[in-house]
């Protein structure tokens, strides 16, 4: 049924924010000048951790309401198809993710050089499969050339507001005001999270970050938050806000590609539920700071 259908879908749409290789959390480590390494590793439990909320919530739903899931036959396949598929499809998705997060998690290289051996990798396999070309070859460097155009322009822009801010005593006189408020680090924070997800359910991500974390920063350091912890908390408060009735973006791509006669009220109830998800794990994550921050420790 439409719930069932419309819901994970919307869920787990921006689920790809925090589960790296996450090329937003890049994005932001980037503005804020922070350890990108760290950034992407950090997302991974609390990624794994709305993930399975997700699932609790979509089986318990299920058992529930055995109407909205059906039960329906499937093809039966023998251990050795399923580890023929296994190893022919998921193994070398595996090897790719080791090269970027695996490389940058041991140490064994920075970044942007375990970019480069996912980069390699890649190729590697799409010649193993036969799938490489001269035009596939040239379509990936424009499309690489695209993206690290625009994300130069996007940290060049965010430099240079950050550089005016503090150019203007802007910066000080925040941390000041900040400081000088008769409110708890907590509610300070909170009503930060707030801003953004107002501002999320209006803007485009990358406009949204390069506008409040050059002011968002140092508020974060003058309170004596950890920058990774409260990255991680930005990148689900904007996957949040891009499911949030009445503007999040992804509930207008859901109503684009579902059927047309799924109307934005559907979509909307069924993007509830996941919402209430992630404002869970959020909680969680503001008690329990060392949730995130547990893996970053580790590199």
């Amino acid at each position: 049924k439409n719930p069932m259908i419309l819901g994970p879908i919307v869920g787990v749409g921006g689920l790809a924010m925090l589960i790296p290789p996450s090329a937003l959390a890049v994005v932001y480590a980037s503005l804020a000048q922070i350890s990108v390494g760290k950034v992407l590793i950090a997302g991974a439990i609390p990624g794994f951790m709305l993930a399975a909320l997700y699932s609790f919530y979509v089986l318990g739903r299920s058992r529930l309401n055995l109407s909205i899931a059906p039960i329906y036959e499937v093809a039966h396949h023998s251990l050795s198809e399923k580890l023929t598929e296994f190893a022919k499809y998921v193994l070398p998705l595996g090897f790719i993710f080791f090269l970027v997060l695996g490389f940058i998690f041991l140490g064994i290289a920075t970044p942007t050089e375990a970019a480069s051996a996912g980069a390699i990798g890649a190729i590697i396999l799409a010649c193993c499969y036969k799938k490489f070309n001269l035009t596939i070859l040239k379509k990936s460097l424009k499309g690489t050339l695209q993206v690290a155009v625009m994300a130069f322009m996007i940290i060049a822009a965010s430099k240079t507001f950050s550089s005016i801010l503090a150019f203007t005593g802007a910066t000080m006189g925040l941390v000041s005001l900040v400081d000088n408020a008769a409110m708890s680090r907590l509610v300070i924070l909170i009503a930060m999270m707030l801003i953004l997800m107002i501002l999320g359910t209006f803007m485009e991500q990358v406009s949204m970050m390069m506008i409040t974390i050059p002011v968002y920063m140092p508020v974060i350091q003058g309170l004596g938050y950890d920058p990774i912890w409260f990255a991680i908390l930005m990148l689900l408060n904007l996957e949040m806000a891009m499911s949030t009735p009445p503007f999040g973006i992804l509930l207008y791509v859901m109503k684009g590609s579902a059927p047309a006669d799924t109307t934005i009220g559907e979509i909307c109830l069924a993007a509830v539920p996941f919402l209430i998800c992630d404002l869970i794990v959020m909680i969680i994550l503001i008690a329990f700071p060392s949730i995130v921050l547990f893996l970053p420790s580790l590199m």
